[in-house]
């Protein structure tokens, strides 16, 4: 079966629309549409917050691209980034039991974006951006959190940040390192990069370094955007070479094979290196590991072990956030969430897991963060993104820990029967 029989046979795409409820009579008819409907639209004309309790929007998410920034290719246009949406979308279903829309926008303007994104927001419950260019996402994505009253988070950010902070927590554990303390270097300063430090920063990391293509960002230099300035330095316009001097963390979020040898080696004991850059990371595992065996190693990428995969996160952000009807996914959140990943991946793992990936492994230095298939995430995360958006006062429901602990082990219930895959 190749790639593209894949996504093309049985039926074009990845996603279908279902019903569910029953439409197999007269009266299931008027029921579902007319005339029955009409009495349950007149019921939220009067209370708006009843949309919840007799529609999907609880339960739908809307994932919006405008395509500017696909994965790794760049500017591709709306339609190219449409398989991927829907990729997104299954991701959303088969870990949270989640619904979406995927929402390909032919528009690059961030203002006209927001404009469109804001008017079909009341339909969902979240809203999820995806794959659009840095500056704009900053700007789609706060212009946005300031007129909807639903969670709004660009992934590539977010997401991603997410799973490097629980990542980060797991391996200067092992390291004997505090985040407090350490020196973290930041190589790349996109989207996800700026994300990655503000949440660190948020979690309690003290010293941060992050350079772009042209060396640090630093104070003396006169071209950073408002964003790269919130992260400038008073230290002069260093390379890569120099700032990695006694650097106890490296986290790549850049292009492939700049993590020299002589980089490696001008790191602090026992180093944290989370080479992410994909497809080919700033240095491969088996080349570091030669260089400094008390290292710590992760990539983006699923061949080798410890990926930094946002699947870790999202669906598990907005399943807690939905549940809660939060108005936000604020940062606090994102710790919360980051915590708990980190937490799963310290515990005994179970014989299914081994099954799936046909591997034993175990807590350590090449086990630091959790498999996707790992279904203790869906009954663990969303509960302390819920504990903590009640406690941030975004929340706009009543929130049981044990009655939503049970709501989540029959949703993972339900993952498991409803998928009648086709014959590829």
């Amino acid at each position: 079966m190749g790639i593209f029989d894949y996504h093309r046979l049985c039926r074009e795409g990845k996603i279908e629309v279902v019903p569910t409820k029953p439409v197999k009579s007269v009266e299931d008819l008027s029921v579902s549409y007319t005339p029955g409907v009409g009495d349950v639209a007149e019921k939220i004309k009067e209370n708006p917050d009843l949309v919840y309790d007799y529609t999907t929007k609880g339960n739908l998410v809307a994932v919006v691209t405008n395509g500017t920034a696909v994965l790794g290719l760049g500017n591709t246009g709306v339609y190219a980034s449409k398989p991927v949406m829907e990729g997104k979308a299954v991701l959303f279903k088969i870990f949270a039991d989640i619904d979406v829309f995927d929402i390909e926008i032919n528009e690059k303007s961030p203002e006209k974006l927001v404009e469109i994104i804001s008017a079909v927001s009341p339909t969902f419950g979240g809203i999820n951006l995806e794959d659009i260019k840095a500056p704009d996402c900053f700007i789609v994505e706060r212009a946005l959190k300031e007129r909807v009253d639903i969670p709004v988070m660009h992934d590539d950010q977010w997401g991603t940040a997410t799973v490097i902070l629980a990542g980060l927590f797991n391996a200067l554990y092992i390291a004997g390192k505090n985040l407090q303390d350490v020196k973290i270097v930041i190589n790349g300063a996109g989207s996800s990069a700026l994300a990655t430090a503000k949440l660190l920063r948020k979690a309690g990391a003290q010293n941060i370094f992050i350079l772009d293509s042209k060396g640090l960002l630093s104070q003396k230099r006169e071209d950073l955007s408002e964003y790269k300035r919130e992260f400038a330095v008073d230290m002069p316009v260093y390379k890569l070479d120099r700032v990695i001097e006694d650097a106890d963390v490296f986290i790549g979020l850049s292009v492939g094979n700049t993590l020299k040898e002589n980089h490696l080696l001008k790191m602090s004991k026992n180093p944290v290196v989370f080479a992410l850059a994909n497809p080919i990371p700033e240095i491969y595992p088996d080349l570091a590991k030669k260089i400094r065996e008390d290292g710590i190693l992760a990539t983006g990428r699923s061949d080798f072990k410890n990926q930094i995969n946002n699947v870790l996160s999202f669906p598990y952000l907005f399943r807690g956030a939905l549940d809660v009807r939060a108005k936000e996914i604020n940062t606090e959140m994102l710790v919360s969430a980051a915590e708990k990943i980190a937490q799963i991946a310290r515990k005994e793992v179970p014989d299914y897991l081994r099954d799936i990936y046909q591997e034993k492994f175990s807590f350590g230095k090449e086990y630091i963060i959790p498999k996707p298939f790992d279904r203790r995430l869906l009954l663990e995360v969303p509960v302390a993104v819920a504990e903590t958006a009640v406690k941030t006062g975004t929340t706009r429901k009543e929130f049981d820990a044990e009655i939503y602990r049970e709501n989540l082990r029959k949703r993972m219930e339900r993952i498991e029967k409803i998928f009648p895959y086709c014959s590829l």
